[in-house]
């Protein structure tokens, strides 16, 4: 991944995604925000414990870096649905400091809509089709996983987009990797399908689970990077549930550049 600083905050970018010039996208790290500990800095999330004017503050910054106005935020249930804003429905936005659509993915062909999933430990997974112009961002916890909210979001941008699933670029976020994602009680907890990604201990590879089913779903291998990035072995530049308990999110951010915008690009 590339590490990008614009407008005074910092994000990673997947290399296969900057070589299209048709999107803007980042990872967001968790410094150059304003709350306190324990959610410092860059916590994109209301909930939590932070104060309110923080997180409208912080949700500013990432809006600044990636130098847009239209964000989409989700309240994230670990479920399966699909929120989908496709040209038909216009460019209304909801508003940026409020999260009143559920869902844990979402799916957009329109320009300058930004979709914002909020991470620590589960994954993000950003899909951009180049060619029919249209992006995705996908919260996948291990629970996501099991529920293949991943092939379920790739299927609804063939759907209802319109994508070829061959032509889709997709990324994997910073998460949880296999050096820290243990369940001991996973025999109660995760199907039996999936123990082929546990190793020896109690630990499993869900980047390896991610990957999988982006294949089962028509991506082509050549076009998935991933971070490769552990937020619970990296907490100087992400927040960890696992590590921290208490913590913020940090922003996962993908959106289709508009042809007319001359701005700079991220």
């Amino acid at each position: 991944m590339i590490l990008t600083t614009q407008n005074g905050v910092s994000f990673y970018q997947f290399q296969h995604l900057t070589d299209f010039a048709g999107i803007r996208h980042g990872i967001f790290v968790r410094t150059g925000g304003c709350s306190d500990h324990p959610f410092q800095s860059l916590n994109v999330s209301f909930g939590l414990g932070d104060d309110d004017k923080n997180v409208e503050h912080n949700r500013q910054r990432v809006a600044q870096g990636i130098d847009g106005q239209d964000f989409v935020y989700l309240k994230q249930v670990h479920g399966q649905d699909i929120v989908v804003f496709s040209r038909s429905q216009g460019k209304a936005a909801p508003d940026i400091f409020k999260q009143p659509l559920i869902g844990d993915a979402m799916v957009t062909n329109i320009p300058d809509k930004f979709l914002v999933v909020p991470v620590a430990d589960c994954q993000s997974v950003l899909l951009c089709d180049p060619v029919g112009l249209a992006v995705a961002n996908i919260h996948s916890g291990w629970r996501g996983n099991i529920k293949n909210i991943i092939g379920r979001t790739v299927q609804t941008m063939k759907t209802l987009i319109g994508c070829n699933p061959n032509d889709i670029l997709a990324g994997i976020g910073p998460s949880l990797g296999p050096c820290c994602a243990e369940f001991v009680n996973y025999k109660k907890e995760i199907p039996r399908a999936f123990w082929r990604y546990k190793d020896g201990h109690d630990f499993f590879d869900f980047w390896s689970v991610s990957y999988d089913q982006l294949l089962a779903a028509g991506v082509s291998a050549k076009h998935i990077e991933s971070s490769r990035i552990c937020t619970k072995c990296n907490t100087d530049l992400f927040f960890s549930y696992r590590a921290e308990g208490t913590t913020g999110r940090f922003a996962a951010v993908i959106g289709l550049r508009d042809a007319n915008d001359g701005g700079a690009e991220a």
